[in-house]
């Protein structure tokens, strides 16, 4: 019998899961939060929790045909586990890939790039990065007085703002989706002249983030997504039919 593993926790693992079931495809999705669980469909085993490496190879040898690595395209380190999980167990790793749209105004490749870019600024800054990459921009010059972040509305990560030395009265805690008015309301609270967002394409709304920019009169600033291989959704769909017809 064929049995899917999907890692999830974004919009097409999402749709993917809800393939699986309304076609009655045995397939288990396994997810971070319990946000992500509360989106997924009935039909399809529901795992919650975070999984370290070894969790992952466990998981799998319990009689997966395929795993689908649909994890969001930054999560760098979550990609390197899933696929050395599969290579250990012998099991078809499949990455599914997020589909890109046309970047506005500046890109830079990594971190280092943003941070250096930024700390030639004296701008405020709205950061729609993550709670992932609230370390890191501790190191923005005058961060507490220049920096506001959106992220999830879960008290550990406010705590965790805190216990690196942000404003709590710069902290946005909304989820989204976010329409453009949305977005240009947060870039009006507080003030900025530099929005902050990933390469997230269509699915995580980065098309109204540029348009909330250009509303505003901020400067987008894009942090390009990690170069890697996969397939598209349609490709992963044609994938799964295959396997199902054998």
């Amino acid at each position: 019998m064929f049995r899917l593993l999907i890692f999830g926790g974004t919009t097409e693992g999402r749709k993917l899961a809800e393939y699986c079931a309304e076609r009655a495809i045995s397939a288990a999705v396994s997810v971070a939060t319990r946000q992500g669980a509360a989106l997924l469909p009935e039909g399809v085993r529901i795992l919650c929790g975070r999984l370290d490496e070894e969790q992952m190879k466990e998981l799998i040898r319990s009689g997966y045909s395929a795993v689908i690595d649909a994890t969001h395209p930054y999560a760098v380190e979550a990609t390197a586990n899933i696929r050395r999980a599969c290579e250990e167990t012998g099991a078809r790793y499949l990455r599914l890939i997020r589909e890109s749209s046309a970047s506005w105004g500046k890109t830079v490749p990594d971190m280092d790039s943003l941070i250096e870019l930024l700390n030639g600024t004296d701008e405020a800054i709205l950061s729609t990065l993550g709670s992932k990459a609230l370390p890191e921009l501790t190191r923005v010059k005058d961060f507490r007085r220049r920096l506001w972040v959106r992220v999830l509305p879960t008290d550990e990560i406010l705590d965790r703002c805190q216990a690196l030395g942000y404003d709590r009265e710069k902290v946005i805690r909304q989820k989204g989706p976010f329409t453009a008015e949305q977005n240009a309301a947060h870039l009006r609270k507080s003030g900025a002249g530099i929005l902050l967002t990933k390469e997230s394409g269509a699915a995580g709304g980065y098309p109204e983030k540029a348009e909330a920019a250009r509303i505003c009169g901020a400067e987008l600033i894009t942090l390009a997504r990690p170069q890697e291989r996969g397939y598209s959704f349609g490709q992963m769909i044609q994938i799964i039919e295959k396997e199902m017809e054998r």
